[in-house]
């Protein structure tokens, strides 16, 4: 669904490349996450792939149509969620009437339904929200907005611990097979459950771009306590639980869940790399 090829960019003013010949390709059915130290290029990508960024050298496809034209058959069936934005002063109705006319299978029950499981009124007024409830009231925007694309950009910062469990239950029960979400984040516990998919991205590099079924697969991510054997840890770190380690996973041994901050650290390391 999605082609990046070669792209190359850098903001004005800066010789620094974000980007220098990047390619990468991404597929419907799936979320993933974006994940990389500050800096890296994690939102630069998302505003790229979006067409509010464009690349100095390569291209970037959405169903064969490049994103920087901005083409309204592309834009309806894209959105953005920016870890920063401003909701006009305006009641919920109205930014429904104005907005939703741009994606053709946008959803009042969606929207009402992520409102629920937020907590928060089907009716209310834009600019008497905290930050935290404009969050919740955007990102279900974008949900009922029905589009095969959707980028959030830091979706969870801002939310208290229970919307952030509110976050992944509203996201879940409103993916489509037809769908694609890319979250860029670093909170990675927020959202490791949710996810099909890593990349962990350094500027022009993919540190990692794997499944976590792939992963799950092929390595054991559990805690060991003083004593137990360490022979076959591929990584290690100490913990208040114990060792929280990274081995092999062998024929007949049951599956583990993905430790992702565990994860995060080993790539980062580079005691893990792409296959």
């Amino acid at each position: 669904m999605i082609q990046i090829e070669n792209i190359s960019f850098n903001y004005a003013g800066s010789a620094n490349k974000v980007f220098s010949n990047f390619s990468l390709q991404l597929s419907k059915n799936n979320i993933y996450g974006l994940l990389g130290k500050n800096g890296t290029g994690k939102s630069t990508l998302l505003y790229l792939i979006s067409g509010l960024l464009h690349a100095h050298k390569g291209t970037i496809t959405i169903n064969g149509v490049e994103a920087s034209r901005r083409c309204p058959e592309v834009l309806e069936e894209t959105f953005i969620v920016p870890e920063e934005f401003e909701l006009p002063d305006t009641t919920l109705e109205e930014y429904v009437s104005i907005n939703s006319p741009f994606y053709p299978r946008f959803s009042r029950e969606v929207l009402d339904s992520c409102l629920r499981d937020f907590e928060l009124p089907t009716t209310l007024k834009l600019n008497s929200l905290s930050m935290g409830q404009k969050k919740k009231v955007f990102m279900s925007f974008a949900l009922a907005a029905g589009t095969r694309l959707l980028l959030m950009d830091e979706p969870t910062n801002g939310l208290d611990i229970p919307s952030k469990a509110q976050f992944r239950r509203v996201v879940a029960n409103h993916m489509t097979d037809d769908r694609m979400l890319i979250i860029s984040t670093h909170q990675v516990h927020d959202v490791e459950q949710l996810l099909d998919h890593i990349l962990i991205l350094d500027n022009s590099r993919l540190l990692l771009n794997a499944s976590v079924a792939e992963l799950c697969e092929k390595y054991c991510f559990e805690y060991r306590q003083p004593g137990q054997p360490m022979g076959d840890v591929i990584y290690s770190e100490p913990s208040v639980q114990g060792n929280a380690v990274i081995a092999p996973r062998h024929e007949g041994m049951p599956e583990t869940q993905l430790n992702l901050e565990l994860l995060f650290d080993a790539v980062a390391k580079g005691t893990i790399h792409n296959a």
